[in-house]
């Protein structure tokens, strides 16, 4: 099992006869070699297009030997931070430290530096002086060019120049990182290499700007102008598309951050190509006495069918970092890692997934985005659906019907997000009710966000009545199923926008609906998103509009407790909002108050709120 992996030391090397790596990656997460995992994915490409390639995970960052474990590489060190930013990774929406971290064996926190980034580069650059360093992965891509940066609560310059590596990859990597290996190995020096989609470079002089280049203000100066940096953040934002992009540049000091365009997105053959390497699909062996790698549970008996998505939530990364046109693979290549599934002997016969970051979506939004690229002033599902936007599920359906009837499958479960905006606008029900009768068992997640119409099209989200017109819908099918059923919807609070009035409103549509969250989402700051640029400048870029943001620990602990208004430890919270907002006719002991006049009384005579269990568990203790 072990000479399956690629090396971690050099005992593997001698196993497989090298003597040197042509590429040492350098991954903050534990050695997992499953597709869900972009270190797996990047290491077994460069291995199919004919590279040695050598793991180095989660490295002791103090300690240089660490660094020199796989010997002095070939061509390059490729750093990739891990599957998430590793400042998120370590530190709460609080910023407090993380004791757990789910991508190291057995789930230890403190595994990996903060700004994973700089440290990993740096140690390899002191491993080995003279070795081309390329910087890779989601924590590079959200963070290429200047950026807020939360934990420190300052904007931070492209970490291309804070690691002082050689060149950054952003995007999806497989075709750039080939095409950067092939570069190498014909011998092209790593600071000639200016021309690939998907990497950043840096110069010192202005003489070296490429002709039609867009200037960006300067790191100094959006630094100091939160209007300059909302400014810069939109030009960013509408140059995310291969097509329609331009190439960037951003002055810092005496030197200019070039970003080349991006990517184009994976073609359908490449695509399965990439599905169709040799993983493993399980955590490296030496992490067996730990108990594995947790992350790899969530994900282990899933498939991935797309990439890209085109909901354009202004809280999420995507558009920055997949971008907004769709990939998806051919039905056969999904069957095909299915039987593999199905060949494991710890499957038991469920396919907890068939998704990816939007699981209904399986092409591009309309025809003109092939030849245009996703529009730059307009999006495909807000504020009103677009009139060229092509709805039809019957593609995805025919995929979990051929995934169903394989033999040895019991059940194919669907738990990637699902735009149930999409989903109500496909005038055959076919899928919704496959939906409920096949790939759901109990509970369906769904992200409605919030109900405020500013705070959903600040969010880039849609219209509040269209998850009241699904709930209702959803509900009714599952009664004609004779199925209980329930809708677990996210909230976020805080968002930008979002105020103790707004929080107010929200606790009361979970009143109404009977639903109370366990655990409660507040809004994250991370590098790459709209919302974060609201978060940081007060301003929406895209209207050039003030908002009101909520920075202030207390208050957002108030807008926290009003979304779980019936837990004790909350009533002190809930019941200062409420005054706040001088809302106490909803303190009391009617139908629609959300605590009692006093704390440990009931509001409705029931149970105390603290322990009455929400709606869904009560009526799933019955089954």
């Amino acid at each position: 099992m072990r000479n399956s992996f690629l090396p971690v030391n050099q005992d593997d090397m001698a196993q497989r006869g090298w003597d040197v790596c042509d590429f040492v990656l350098i991954s903050g997460d534990a050695y997992v070699d499953h597709p869900s995992f972009a270190a797996a994915i990047i290491s077994r490409t460069l291995e199919s297009a004919g590279y040695r390639v050598g793991i180095l995970a989660q490295p002791d960052w103090q300690n240089p030997e660490a660094f020199r474990l796989l010997g002095k590489p070939g061509l390059a060190f490729l750093v990739s931070p891990g599957n998430i930013d590793s400042m998120v990774s370590r530190y709460t929406v609080n910023r407090k430290i993380r004791h757990q971290d789910a991508y190291t064996p057995g789930g230890e926190g403190g595994l990996r530096p903060d700004r994973a980034a700089i440290v990993y580069s740096s140690m390899a650059r002191q491993a080995y002086k003279g070795v081309p360093v390329i910087l890779g992965g989601l924590e590079a891509s959200l963070r290429r060019l200047s950026h807020y940066d939360y934990w420190s609560d300052k904007v931070r310059r492209s970490v291309l120049l804070d690691s002082k590596a050689d060149l950054l990859m952003y995007g999806m990597g497989e075709k750039t990182m080939v095409i950067l290996a092939d570069l190498l190995k014909e011998g092209r020096p790593i600071r000639d290499i200016r021309d690939v989609r998907g990497t950043l470079y840096a110069v010192n002089s202005p003489d070296d700007l490429p002709p039609e280049v867009i200037v960006l203000p300067s790191f100094e100066d959006i630094s100091t102008d939160k209007k300059l940096y909302a400014d810069s953040f939109l030009t960013q934002y509408r140059n995310t598309d291969p097509l329609l992009s331009k190439t960037l540049a951003e002055p810092c000091g005496t030197r200019f951050v070039l970003q080349n365009p991006p990517a184009f997105p994976l073609t359908r053959e490449e695509m399965d190509q990439a599905y169709r390497l040799p993983y493993t699909r399980k955590s490296h062996p030496d992490y067996d006495a730990a108990g594995g790698v947790p992350a790899l549970k969530e994900v282990e008996f899933s498939l991935v069918h797309n990439r890209g998505c085109y909901g354009g939530c202004h809280f999420c990364a995507l558009t920055f970092h997949q971008g907004r046109i769709i990939s998806s693979r051919s039905h056969e290549s999904v069957i095909q890692e299915a039987r593999k599934l199905i060949d494991d002997p710890e499957f038991k016969g469920y396919i907890h997934d068939v998704g990816g970051p939007t699981a209904n979506f399986r092409k591009p939004a309309c025809a003109g985005q092939a030849l245009h690229g996703a529009c730059r002033d307009k999006q495909c599902l807000t504020p009103e659906p677009c009139r060229n936007l092509e709805v039809d599920h019957s593609d995805y359906l025919s995929l979990l019907g051929k995934l169903r009837k394989l033999k040895g499958v019991k059940k194919v479960f669907i738990r990637s997000g699902i735009r149930f905006d999409y989903l109500m606008m496909d005038k055959d029900e076919t899928f919704l009710r496959e939906l409920c009768e096949h790939h759901i068992s109990g509970q369906l997640k769904v992200a409605p966000e919030h109900i405020s119409e500013r705070v959903l099209q600040l969010m880039n989200k849609q219209k509040h009545p269209v998850y009241r017109k699904f709930m209702k819908r959803y509900e009714e099918i599952n009664r004609q199923l004779n199925k209980k059923q329930y809708l677990v919807p996210y909230f976020i609070s805080s968002h930008p926008g979002s105020t103790l009035k707004d929080g107010v409103a929200l606790a009361e549509f979970m009143k109404e609906t009977g639903f109370v969250p366990d655990q409660v989402q507040d809004f994250y700051p991370t590098p790459g998103t709209m919302s974060t640029c609201m978060y940081y400048t007060g301003i929406n870029p895209l209207a050039d509009e003030a908002v009101e943001v909520v920075k202030k620990e207390r208050e957002k602990r108030l807008q926290r407790a009003l979304l779980q208004f019936n837990k004790a430890e909350n009533y002190t919270m809930v019941r200062e909002a409420l005054l706040l907002e001088h809302r106490a006719d909803l303190i009391g002991s009617g139908g629609k108050c959300l605590i009692p006049f006093y704390s440990g009384a009931s509001s409705s005579g029931n149970p105390t709120p603290a322990k009455r269990p929400v709606k869904y568990k009560e009526k799933k203790k019955k089954r």
